[in-house]
């Protein structure tokens, strides 16, 4: 695989504007192009200058290079798979940085997950003979798709540039939060054309595409709406594509087996030569002669609601200003990416502020200008005073994400969160929070109700703006919907019987702490009965540990555990999700003190969790599960379940072994490279967890409101709280070789506790930690120093 240079953000974009200047085929274009390297040139200062936006479009990263916003609608990126590939995982966020071809630019992806779908509405322009179909990258020339060079490829927060090769053409995005923005520069004395794909771009349209229209309104606007069966069945997008100037011929065709091909072909440019065709596979082909300046624009804005909202959501970007519409972007990803400020080294600070960007991607806004969305009922709904947001990668993101966003967000938004999840408990068929929900839709991807820990998160930490009684209702209603997941077995049972229910210990334990969650809102709600009822279901996860192998087992309806057992043992469908019992076994984190009890105490519980890093693991063990990735032994921080498991060691008196796996793990699973990240980002989990690791500590428990501290690997940043206060980490005499902490402070005070609260956070104040190069094993051991935990110390 090529490997992507390790050079800082800040490098690149000094060097963008030559290299983007060598890209333009004509000397004509010469004023516009310096004009964009203006703003590519951009101050250190700026943290989105610090940003590499290609860190994860390469290995199992799964994110994307391409144009948006902060927690935007319209994702604009380039597609590089090949249509109709069978094994469409590592194309999930349709780039790799690996391959030399693109097929052309649609306007929503996914960013880092580990299922592909989307690619909505692909553009691609092109001169000379029509080609209807995308071709493949071993036959050039096969297709409308073009080989492109990484040399001629630009990319920063909010802006992608490229140039196609085999068509000399150069391409420019940008976007609003609904509004995608091309700009196309052609050849001298070449024809100027545009084909427009409604067949998607990143699943087989023969399986996947239900139906689609396009309708031609007049010589520069074209509406239309496509509605697929993926990952969320019955999807519906409309967009609305405006072009900068009217086309002189176009074709449009159903390109649908034993369907026959209507094409179409006329001036079109009077308002009177109108067309709609409907079908499964769309195609059309726009010509716009010898352009002005070579150079033709468009914008898309799409709509899940219809046409004509999306024809409404093209108001949110007036005129034709490319630069300007780029400079809003930059100026919008300054703006939030400015909630920290990051001192480090060139390729950490680009690192930590990369984190800090893919960690906005989503949830993502998902609603027309005027608040009517689509529910997960499939009908439209009107959003009252708060804006709905879609896209919630909940067994991921509840972890970190979430948390991350409480501190880096405005209030509002994380209340739109909340607002969002409940309104979409109102709308759901079957009345519970999402699961795994993009675009309005439900997809039941992944285990437990983590609705439930987002949102009693943010209500222990004080975020208001939404209903808590409604919220309360929601989470309950989840958590007591017997159909799902086994439910009905867990409230009976006191667990999750395997025979009845696959991936059986996996969702006791994740039921269990949903369940904690609960508790601690509905116990400072004053709601006695509630919090009495689910912190005893929060213990549940005791009855599948097994004493006498110290680990987390299925069990049968009959209360025997299956046998035989291999803790490394893991398979879809089995007793566990996307993990072994070596990884689900620390899943209790609500209630660490329970383990050590189980365990033996501290001593047990250190030795056992030595065993998960330094096992000598053959990876082969692993190797049919596409998510359990970046193995340390058995560890895995590759996916989301062994994500909280290196910080535990302060929960058994030896914080300084948190700090020497921290640097084990920083080390060996990111990187300032295109395959900088060990495993899916998820939505942004991977990064959360790199931007708390990277400030010095991470919620091990979101609903606590403790932060267990680990150790800085930035010089100083400061968190411009969305209280408006300012919390300042500092890191005294840091260097690879001082990772351990010698001592830390709070506001000048020696702090002797292990963890730091939310609400110390949000008063303002500085955190220091003084490292060393040897390990202070005085330092946070106290029973005392330890983080919450449910149950108390010694239970047996």
């Amino acid at each position: 695989m090529p490997i992507f240079p390790r050079a800082s953000a800040a490098l690149v974009s000094s060097i963008s504007s030559v290299l983007l200047c060598l890209a333009l085929p004509q000397v004509s274009m010469a004023v516009e192009a310096a004009e964009g390297a203006k703003l590519s040139s951009k101050s250190s200062s700026k943290p989105s200058a610090a940003v590499n936006v290609f860190i994860g479009t390469g290995g199992d990263g799964h994110t994307f290079p391409g144009a948006t916003r902060p927690f935007g609608m319209v994702q604009l990126s380039p597609d590089t798979q090949v249509r109709h590939f069978k094994q469409s995982y590592p194309w999930a966020a349709g780039y790799r940085y690996e391959d030399d071809s693109i097929l052309g630019f649609s306007h929503t992806h996914f960013s880092g997950t580990g299922h592909s779908d989307l690619g909505d509405v692909l553009l691609m322009p092109y001169s000379g003979e029509t080609k209807w179909e995308p071709g493949y990258p071993e036959r050039a020339f096969s297709g409308y798709r073009s080989r492109f060079s990484h040399k001629y490829e630009q990319a920063e927060p909010g802006y992608y540039a490229v140039k196609l090769l085999d068509h000399d053409i150069q391409v420019e995005l940008t976007a609003s939060e609904r509004v995608g923005l091309h700009r196309y520069r052609y050849a001298a004395g070449e024809e100027a054309k545009i084909l427009v794909d409604l067949r998607n771009s990143i699943y087989d349209y023969k399986s996947k595409n239900l139906w689609s229209s396009m309708r031609v309104r007049n010589g520069t606007l074209v509406t239309g709406m496509r509605e697929t069966r993926g990952w969320a069945a019955g999807r519906q997008l409309y967009f609305a594509m405006q072009f900068s100037q009217p086309f002189i011929q176009r074709d449009i065709q159903n390109r649908e087996e034993a369907v026959e091909y209507r094409g179409f072909a006329g001036p079109g440019s009077n308002g009177k030569d109108k067309v709609k065709i409907e079908g499964k596979a769309l195609v059309a082909s726009f010509d716009f002669g010898q352009a002005k300046d070579q150079t033709v624009m468009v914008k898309v804005a799409i709509s899940a609601v219809s046409e004509e909202g999306a024809i409404a959501n093209l108001q949110e970007m007036s005129g034709w200003d490319f630069n300007a519409e780029r400079a809003k972007a930059s100026a919008a990803w300054d703006e939030a990416l400015s909630a920290i400020n990051i001192e480090a080294k060139s390729e950490m600070r680009s690192m930590a502020y990369t984190a800090l960007y893919h960690s906005m991607m989503g949830p993502s806004l998902f609603m027309d200008s005027d608040g009517r969305y689509r529910g997960p009922d499939n009908q439209i709904h009107q959003a009252q005073g708060f804006r709905f947001h879609s896209t919630f990668s909940l067994w991921d993101t509840y972890r970190a994400l979430h948390p991350l966003l409480s501190l880096v967000q405005p209030r509002q938004r994380n209340a739109d969160f909340v607002n969002s999840l409940v309104a979409s408990q109102q709308y759901s068929p079957d009345g519970i929070l999402p699961v795994w929900q993009f675009h309005g839709l439900e997809t039941w991807c992944m285990i437990g109700y983590h609705a439930v820990p987002v949102i009693a998160d943010l209500y222990m930490k004080g975020v208001g703006g939404f209903d808590a009684e409604a919220a309360l209702d929601a989470m309950v209603k989840s958590a007591e919907y017997g159909p799902y997941g086994g439910l009905q077995h867990y409230m009976k049972y006191g667990y999750v019987p395997t025979d009845l229910e696959p991936e059986a210990a996996s969702k006791t334990v994740e039921y269990a702490f949903d369940d904690w969650t609960i508790a601690r809102m509905a116990e400072k709600m004053g709601k006695a009965d509630i919090a009495k009822k689910f912190y005893a279901r929060a213990q549940y996860y005791r009855n599948v540990f097994d004493p006498k192998t110290g680990f987390i087992r299925a069990r049968k309806s009959n209360g025997e555990f299956r046998v035989p057992f291999d803790p490394a043992v893991s398979n879809f469908g089995s007793d566990y999700t996307e993990g072994s019992a070596w990884q689900y076994s620390w899943y209790m984190p609500h209630d660490n003190a329970g383990l050590i009890s189980m365990l033996g105490g501290d001593a047990a519980a250190i030795a056992k969790i030595d065993q998960v890093f330094d096992a000598k693991v053959d990876e082969k063990i692993y190797a049919h599960m596409e998510d359990i990735s970046g193995l340390i032994g058995h560890y895995a921080h590759g996916n989301e379940p062994s994500h909280h498991v290196a910080y535990l060691y302060n929960y058994f008196g030896a914080p300084w072994k948190t700090q020497a796996r921290l640097q084990q793990i920083m080390d060996s699973q990111y990187h300032a490279g295109a395959d900088g990240l060990a495993g899916n980002d998820d939505l942004g989990q991977m990064s959360a967890w790199f931007v708390f690791t990277s400030l010095g500590f991470y919620p091990v428990a979101p609903g606590s409101n403790e932060y267990v501290i680990g150790r800085p690997f930035v010089d100083k940043a400061t968190l411009n709280l969305p209280n408006g206060k300012r919390f300042t980490i500092r890191a005294d005499n840091l260097s690879k070789a001082a990772m351990y902490v010698g001592a830390v402070s709070l506001n000048g005070k020696a702090l002797e506790q292990n963890f730091i609260t939310h609400e110390q956070i949000m008063q303002g104040g500085e955190l220091v930690f003084r490292m060393q190069t040897t390990p202070n094993k005085q330092w946070g051991n106290a029973r005392t120093a330890r983080p919450y935990t449910q149950t108390t110390y010694g239970v047996q």
